[in-house]
């Protein structure tokens, strides 16, 4: 419906997606049945490479089986420290809470960015999507900056969150969006475990205002 993966991932190119691996209960990760159609269907296209970036530890990959389809598609896996030398300084436009954001060296190593989040339940402002899910490029200093001390219970600290998200979003744009909403918590989030809810939907496109 949006003109197939060739539109997006031309022959040859460098592909890196961020599923959302910050935990392995049901519902709060990014399926790895979803990921692996994804790989697919970048090698389909002609993609010379296809990789995971994240800051998440080995095991969080395990644990939620993303790891074993990596490997068994053939995609790589580029885990990186959670060392500020690891990220590149990046002006926010217009930033009214984040004027800078500190981005991941290794994602400009590549040529396409398709961002996959699981859709669900947030502590603080009630809702993850793409929108928040590009806190997994930026780095953990510079997302610590967006979490003021009651980020889940005072509006103005709340209002913080979401004006940090908006500013992120003005110094990253992803060439895709893949949303994982086929099952996720509504309750208890981030980490979950929490209420299910099964959609059994996927959602896809290059607006993330509206895909959200």
């Amino acid at each position: 419906l949006l003109g197939g993966m060739s539109r997006f991932v031309k022959r040859g190119a460098r592909v890196a997606l961020l599923p959302n691996v910050q935990s392995s209960h049901p519902g709060t990760f990014t399926k790895p049945g979803i990921v692996r159609a994804v790989v697919r269907m970048c090698k389909e296209a002609g993609a010379a490479e296809v990789d995971c970036l994240s800051m998440q530890a080995q095991k969080a990959w395990d644990d939620t089986g993303l790891a074993a389809v990596l490997r068994e598609e053939g995609a790589g896996l580029k885990l990186v420290a959670r060392d500020e030398a690891n990220f590149q300084p990046v002006p926010v436009p217009g930033g009214r809470a984040l004027t800078e954001a500190r981005i991941l060296k290794d994602f400009y190593a590549h040529d396409v960015f398709i961002n996959m989040p699981v859709t669900k339940d947030h502590a603080g402002n009630r809702f993850t999507g793409t929108m928040k899910n590009l806190m997994g490029l930026n780095s953990p200093v510079s997302n610590r900056t967006f979490h003021r001390p009651n980020w889940k219970t005072d509006p103005a600290d709340i209002e913080h969150l979401d004006q940090s998200i908006v500013d992120l979003n003005k110094a990253l744009t992803p060439t895709l969006n893949i949303v994982d909403a086929a099952e996720f918590i509504i309750s208890n989030g981030p980490f979950g475990p929490g209420e299910l809810f099964k959609p059994r939907k996927v959602v896809a496109g290059t607006d993330r205002v509206a895909v959200d």
